[in-house]
């Protein structure tokens, strides 16, 4: 599974960073670095969560 930031829509809430933080890497004001994400086996499930979680719907899975 691969997970897709649209790092224009993210907005800094950092709500994927706090569902899922091993996956994201964030900037110091909280902005989505990684617009690419490879997802580890057994992470689905966080990845989906920090989706879920975006209030700007920046995050797309694939």
């Amino acid at each position: 599974m691969d997970v897709t930031v649209d790092l224009d829509k993210c907005a800094g809430h950092a709500r994927c960073f706090a569902t899922s933080p091993e996956l994201f890497d964030l900037d110091d004001d909280g902005y989505a670095r990684n617009a690419e994400i490879t997802v580890p086996e057994g992470a689905e499930n966080q990845a989906r969560a920090a989706a879920a979680a975006c209030p700007e719907r920046a995050i797309e899975i694939r």
